[in-house]
C-alpha cells in the first residue's frame, strides 16, 4: 500500500514539471508574440489597426464568431473577430469589432451596412480611434442641482437661507429649489 502511495506520488511531481514546461512555452510564446506585433503598442499601431477595422452593430445575441467571420468573409481576409459580453453577466451586448488584413476590405464591409445576420439588420461602420482623454460621456460642470447666477445666493434664490412665507400652494421636491416652478 506504501508502495502504491509512492509510485503516485511519483506521478504527481513528473506531472506538475511537465505543466511546469508547458507553462514556460506558453510565456515565452506569448513575450514573443508580443515583440512580433500582435498586440499593438504605441497610439500609431493602435490607430492602423483601428483603420483596418469595422463595427458592428445590431448582432443576433446569439451570433459567433464564426457566423461573423463568414459574414463578411467575402469583404478579405480577417484577422480577428471580437464580440464584447458583459462583465458580469457574460452575455453578448450586442455589437462586435472585426480587424481586417487589409485597410480595402473595410470599405468593402461597409457596403455590407444593413444587410441582414441572423434576422436582424446590422450596422457596419468603420471603427473609430479612442483618443484618450476625450469622452463622449464626459460633459464637465456642475450638474445635478440649480446654480444661481453670480454665486449671491446659497438654496432657492433667498439671501441667508431665509424663506418668506408662502400662502397657498406650495411645491415640494427638485421645484422647491427653484424661484419659479415648471411643470414641465
Amino acid at each position: 500500500e506504501l508502495e502504491a502511495i509512492k509510485a503516485r506520488v511519483r506521478e504527481m511531481e513528473k506531472e506538475d514539471e511537465r505543466l511546469k514546461q508547458l507553462q514556460l512555452e506558453a510565456e515565452s510564446c506569448l513575450i514573443m508574440s508580443s515583440e512580433a506585433g500582435l498586440f499593438p503598442k504605441t497610439t500609431e499601431e493602435k490607430m492602423e489597426v483601428d483603420q483596418r477595422s469595422i463595427y458592428v452593430g445590431n448582432v443576433d445575441y446569439g451570433g459567433t464568431a464564426e457566423e461573423l467571420e463568414s459574414h463578411f468573409n467575402s469583404c478579405g481576409e480577417i484577422n480577428r473577430v471580437t464580440i464584447l459580453c458583459d462583465k458580469f453577466s457574460g452575455h453578448p451586448k450586442g455589437y462586435a469589432y472585426i480587424e481586417f488584413e487589409e485597410k480595402s476590405s473595410v470599405k468593402a464591409a461597409v457596403e455590407l451596412d444593413e444587410s441582414v445576420f441572423r434576422g436582424r439588420v446590422i450596422k457596419v461602420l468603420p471603427k473609430r480611434t479612442n483618443m484618450p482623454g476625450i469622452s463622449t460621456t464626459d460633459r464637465g460642470g456642475y450638474r445635478g442641482r440649480f446654480q444661481a447666477r453670480g454665486g449671491l445666493a446659497q438654496r432657492g434664490g433667498y439671501y441667508g437661507g431665509q424663506h418668506p412665507r408662502v400662502r397657498g400652494r406650495t411645491y415640494r421636491g427638485r421645484a422647491r429649489l427653484l424661484p419659479w416652478y415648471f411643470p414641465y
